[in-house]
């Protein structure tokens, strides 16, 4: 299933869930104007393409004491495609890392990370991510406030009418 061959209904149905993952099916099917059963086969549906990629909660995170967060622009030594995957593999293993994504331009890599206090974070830098191998140089950038945070896509850019 591509983007291009999904109809109104199906455009209908993943705005909805993206907006509101624990919506039932019924509730679901009802705000898209068809009954269940083929509700249902359409979310299968969307799943199995990869449309839908997983559902999930979004947690408070300072409410949970994660009072931090930093973004560090991580330069490396060596950018061949062994040494990029390698250091893909231990970013996956840093819990404090939330999101991480390679770049074009001056860093390799930027990594959201969370943090319960500025000790814990600079324990993490310190003791994992500046000693990783083929690390180079790592730059921080402490949050001060988050003005805006959206999960999901727009989908209206690229809903058809």
């Amino acid at each position: 299933m591509v983007a291009a061959k999904l109809d109104k209904t199906d455009w209908q149905i993943l705005k909805i869930l993206q907006d509101s993952g624990r919506i039932t099916n019924v509730e679901l099917a009802r705000m898209v104007g068809i009954s269940a059963p083929p509700c249902l086969r359409r979310v299968r549906a969307l799943e199995q393409a990869g449309m839908i990629k997983g559902y999930r909660t979004i947690l408070a995170e300072k409410q949970l004491g994660f009072d931090l967060t930093v973004f560090a622009m991580v330069g490396l030594h060596n950018q061949s495609e062994a040494d990029l995957v390698a250091f893909e593999a231990l970013v996956n293993t840093w819990p404090l890392v939330r999101e991480a994504y390679m770049l074009s331009g001056e860093a390799d890599y930027i990594l959201k990370c969370v943090a319960p206090d500025l000790t814990v974070f600079q324990n993490f830098v310190i003791n994992d991510l500046t000693a990783a191998p083929n690390v180079d140089n790592v730059k921080t950038s402490l949050t001060i406030k988050c003005a805006k945070q959206e999960t999901g896509v727009p989908l209206e850019i690229v809903q058809p009418v």
